[in-house]
């Protein structure tokens, strides 16, 4: 349900990005006042700034709905141990660079 969420709250980021970046700027609507041309006959003739705006609107509440949803599931997961916890513990110990050669019976220096 997480990884549906995730492709869910994806589609509508870029959704959102497209509604706000081909909607046009308050200084727009001055011009097209004058003659300045046809902007926006596709929606009709008070233009696209109802649909494009309640759909920014949903788009935009839906985002935030699904931002909070996918927060509270990311919280109630299992969280990583830290390693600064437990500091009574002994250090684990690593291998020298130099003597990672598994030793064989011919060249290992312990007797059996």
């Amino acid at each position: 349900m997480y990884e549906i969420l995730l492709v869910v709250y994806l589609v509508v980021a870029l959704a959102l990005i497209g509604m706000i970046l081909i909607q046009q700027g308050k200084g727009a609507d001055m011009g097209s006042s004058f003659g300045a041309g046809a902007s926006a006959t596709v929606f009709g003739s008070s233009g696209a700034g109802n649909f494009m705006t309640k759909t920014t609107t949903v788009l935009a509440t839906v985002f935030f709905v699904l931002s909070i949803a996918l927060g509270n599931l990311t919280a109630g997961q299992i969280k990583q141990t830290d390693q600064w916890e437990n500091l009574e513990a002994p250090a684990a110990t690593t291998v020298p660079a130099g003597t990672d050669v598994p030793a064989t019976e011919e060249n290992s220096d312990v007797p059996n």
